[in-house]
């Protein structure tokens, strides 16, 4: 049950404000912006996602920039409302196209009457875009998708040798092109988060992948759609049936707010598979996925709802490539000082280039100065800084092409001598970056099949992978 559902944007203004029940004082945007912006806990960082102050709970997430927020002064389950707060974010994004403080302020009687139909009184009623249609009669206005920043090669997909900018997807599902046209396409991601950690040496101590297929239909009428994956597809032990691992999730409350089947496999894999299967702990599916011939050829059989969702999650953590090897050498020069040296090494394929790398490393406390010295020809492409209140140094990259290494030595200054081994108080070393066109679990959608209306139906198919680093990390 919410009391309230409001969205902050990063300043802290109230874009949006709904209050459903009144069981909670009018000024609680202004206690919640306070009390993230200034959270300090046990230790200085970010906000949890659901905390208590004065005896109202206060759940949000952060989308696109914009705080989504909940409260309620009732005891109620912290993920349930944090997954509604997405469907939320998702739904608005559906209708607008393009979600951000611009598009929310010039669609504001858009939005009101897509959170009244939501939730009524606090009880959550819908949040299918699909359904809401049947309800929501106010057009969109249009927010220029040029305005938005540019994600480089990751927002390109790609149909064959033809590419499509990735603000293609930034269409309202209630909205037609100039001239009342309709453009019949679908988009396809595959976007892979990964979690890897090295140890001093350079091994790998942990592996993981979270992926997740999204799906976002421009398609008039709701025909068929099937999916193709990888034939050498297996998932747990054994190769098991996905049917052998259904679990019923039809109590009425969960399927309205948690729209997925899930399919949790035993995770474990045997080597016998060969190097190159691909191999799944477990995976779930939208309730909308028909499964009846997975077992048989991989295929996902669907009739995709309005808007934009999830066709399959999966986590993988059998042993892969990583993407990027890195390596960190801190030595003592003498009295008060240091030197540093890093290495990225680019693991894929010189056809791929990676882009928005950020390299970024703790260093000790006492430190008062950091010098840097780039590679020769790096000047264009390369920023450094050392963040002197958090005493960390970052190292970022506009692009890194597969097969090359890229270097930084960067010189320390102290106002003490180190306490025995200098490695002890600083790092780790960490990464984030995206790679386009590019996954590293190797599962690839093989074809997508749509049923033919007439002889002359033949809407466009956009398929696009994403690679991003969710934590990658390197010891000292």
């Amino acid at each position: 049950m919410i009391s309230q559902l409001f969205v902050l944007s990063q300043r802290g203004d109230n874009i949006v404000f709904r209050d459903y029940r009144g069981e909670v004082q009018k000024g609680s945007a202004e206690v919640f912006f306070r009390k993230v912006k200034f959270w300090k806990d046990d230790e200085d960082g970010d906000a949890p996602p659901a905390f208590n102050v004065d005896g109202v709970n206060y759940f949000h997430v952060k989308v696109s920039g914009l705080l989504f927020v909940a409260t309620t002064r009732v005891n109620v389950s912290p993920s349930l409302v944090l997954e509604l707060l997405q469907r939320i974010a998702r739904v608005i994004k559906d209708y607008l196209g393009v979600l951000n403080e611009d598009s929310l302020r010039k669609n504001f009687v858009l939005v009101y009457e897509l959170l009244d139909e939501v939730i009524d009184f606090g009880y959550v009623q819908t949040t299918s875009t699909e359904v809401l249609k049947s309800y929501v009669f106010n057009e969109p206005i249009v927010v220029d998708a040029a305005r938005m920043a540019n994600l480089g090669p990751a927002a390109i997909f790609m149909q064959g040798t033809k590419r499509m900018p990735g603000t293609a997807i930034t269409k309202s599902v209630v909205a037609n092109e100039p001239g009342g046209r309709t453009r019949e396409e679908i988009f396809v991601d595959i976007i892979e988060k990964i979690s890897v950690t090295f140890s001093a040496s350079g091994y790998i101590l942990t592996s993981e992948i979270d992926g997740t297929i999204q799906m976002k239909s421009y398609l008039t009428g709701n025909p068929e759609i099937r999916l193709a994956l990888n034939d050498d597809l297996n998932i747990g032990r054994g190769g098991r049936s996905i049917h052998e691992c259904f679990h019923d999730m039809s109590h009425p409350i969960i399927s309205e707010l948690h729209n997925v089947i899930w399919l949790l496999c035993a995770t474990g894999y045997s080597s016998s598979y060969g190097s190159g299967t691909v191999i799944l702990d477990d995976c779930n599916f939208h309730e909308s996925v028909q499964l009846d011939s997975f077992d048989i050829d991989r295929t996902l059989t669907l009739v995709p709802s309005d808007g934009e969702f999830s066709v399959m999650n999966y986590r993988m953590t059998q042993e892969f490539n990583p993407p990027f090897r890195i390596n960190a050498l801190l030595e003592e020069a003498g009295a008060f000082k240091a030197e540093l040296i890093l290495k990225v090494r680019a693991d894929f394929p010189s056809s791929i280039t990676a882009n928005s790398i950020l390299v970024q490393m703790p260093v000790p406390t006492y430190t008062t100065r950091v010098s840097f010295e780039l590679e020769p020809g790096a000047a264009g492409n390369t920023t450094t800084d050392f963040k002197e209140s958090s005493k960390r140094i970052e190292w970022g990259l506009k692009k890194i092409v597969g097969g090359s290494e890229h270097t930084l030595r960067a010189k320390l200054t102290f106002t003490q001598e180190p306490h025995g081994n200098i490695t002890k108080e600083a790092g780790p070393v960490s990464m984030t970056f995206t790679i386009p066109m590019h996954n590293v679990s190797r599962l690839q959608v093989k074809y997508l099949q749509i049923a033919k209306k007439s002889n002359s139906y033949n809407p466009y198919r956009w398929v696009r992978y994403v690679t991003q680093a969710n934590s990658y990390v390197a010891r000292l």
